[in-house]
């Protein structure tokens, strides 16, 4: 399996540094020391793309049946889902990609309308307030406000 993750990562950067190669977004995303790319688990590769796009409005790019990508251009810096029959949790000792928001409420309510779940419901924090929630795979996110 760690093969086969491997060369699904391999692909998916070959063919993100196909698409932005010789442009000037390729230079300014490509730049030393910052992150460009995140991948995470999903357990339904359909059911994730279908969450992500009724939510947060992202599209995607299959490269196979067991891998999709996203764009920054919606969702911030590029990335990816592979199929894994796993989730990231900070629980489990995964990061946690906090997603901004200026309606927290909205987007609460599109994400359990969307078949995911709050796991932590709003609270207020140094800065402003956030929420956790997964996503239909089990993947932990959060997203806050000021």
């Amino acid at each position: 399996m760690a093969k086969r993750n491997s060369l699904l990562f391999a692909l998916a950067v070959f063919f993100t540094s196909q698409l932005w190669s010789g442009s000037t977004l390729s230079q300014t995303l490509n730049k030393p020391n910052t992150i460009n790319y995140i991948e995470m688990p999903a357990r339904d590769i359909s059911k994730t793309k279908t969450f992500f796009e009724s939510v947060f409005g992202w599209s995607f790019t299959d490269y196979g049946p067991d891998y999709t990508s996203f764009s920054h251009r919606e969702a911030g810096v590029d990335g990816g889902f592979y199929k894994l029959d796993k989730d990231m949790a900070t629980a489990n000792g995964g990061a946690l990609i906090v997603l901004y928001s200026d309606d927290l409420a909205l987007l609460e309510e599109k994400i359990v309308a969307s078949g995911g779940q709050v796991t932590v419901p709003v609270f207020s924090f140094p800065g402003g307030k956030r929420f956790h929630f997964t996503d239909p795979s089990g993947n932990e996110f959060a997203a806050w406000t000021e």
